[in-house]
């Protein structure tokens, strides 16, 4: 099966209220990168009492443009999918200016333990100091004027993700996990490869027909996508067992072959994401190291373990 067809036709308009489903607005923040692609999207939806999905990071600019799409009507919740920086801290300002609850499935976490010498090589992009006014359970429900969104659990990109399902109109936000332009990063620890493909079947277990993710434009296939996604993942995992099996014991050599094609840039993440199906190839017995798996580590393919 073919990866994903990947969408990067997308004009961010930042800065701008655009309507993207009905009773649903999107302003985008002007902080494009290799991460963001054009920048993080926030998402405003309801019509008088609106819910606002993802405030985004600490951004005047961006505060200013959410604030002039607000005018005139209430907003009772502030819904975060996941504590990057890019994502949450502009949730305490826009509480303290509307008195809005926020809502999201906790603070931030990594996904395991650190283990001994290991550092978190995406601490400073979390956002440490969020804390939910309400807690919201993987089925949970919040509710507002003529809108209802439904909590979907979805661990992988981060421990503590969240994809917001909009009640009867078959839309989900689907954040950081589902994204038309590229595949998200699953970073250990903070995120974890068993996680995240859990999460891809259990969005493959509903019946949605678009997806507004945290970067980018509309999934409008998301049955399709996603197994498209699940299959670039299961390639990814086949090349990194065959870069082991031809003798390549350290990431590093591993990145270099398996992202030959890749911007040097994220050479960086890809050696996290080789990690992550590292750490899930060797809870499956299909690998060796000495210790925990870690981006210094050295790697043998385990007795029974063919590709």
């Amino acid at each position: 099966m073919q990866g994903p067809d990947f969408d990067l036709d997308f004009k961010p308009a930042h800065g701008e209220a655009v309507t993207v489903a009905d009773g649903v607005q999107r302003i985008t923040v002007n902080n494009p990168g290799p991460f963001t692609f054009h920048g993080t999207n926030s998402y405003i939806v309801g019509d008088r009492s609106v819910v606002v999905i993802d405030p985004g990071p600490d951004d005047e600019a961006h505060f200013q443009a959410l604030m002039a799409a607000l005018k005139g009507r209430e907003v009772t919740h502030i819904a975060v999918s996941h504590t990057h920086r890019d994502h949450s801290p502009l949730a305490r300002r826009l509480k303290a200016a509307t008195g809005a609850t926020i809502v999201g499935e906790g603070p931030h976490r990594a996904a395991r333990p650190l283990h001994v010498g290991e550092i978190n090589p995406f601490a400073e992009s979390s956002d440490m100091e969020f804390s939910p006014d309400v807690v919201l359970a993987d089925g949970g429900r919040i509710e507002g004027d003529g809108w209802a969104l439904t909590g979907l659990a979805t661990p992988g990109h981060t421990a503590n993700h969240m994809a917001f399902a909009l009640e009867g109109t078959g839309t989900v936000f689907s954040a950081d996990h589902v994204m038309a332009w590229a595949t998200t990063i699953v970073a250990p620890p903070d995120g974890a490869m068993a996680d995240y493909m859990a999460s891809l079947e259990k969005l493959l277990a509903r019946d949605d027909r678009l997806y507004l993710p945290g970067h980018g434009g509309p999934v409008i296939e998301p049955a399709s996508f996603l197994r498209g996604l699940r299959a670039h993942r299961r390639m990814r995992e086949r090349a990194v067992l065959e870069r082991v099996r031809a003798g390549d014991g350290k990431i590093a050599d591993m990145v270099k072959v398996i992202y030959a094609s890749t911007d040097i840039r994220l050479h960086g993440a890809a050696a996290l994401s080789v990690l992550a199906h590292l750490e899930d190839l060797v809870e499956q017995g299909r690998v060796d190291t000495d210790g925990p798996p870690s981006l210094f580590g050295d790697y043998r393919l385990a007795p029974g373990g063919a590709v």
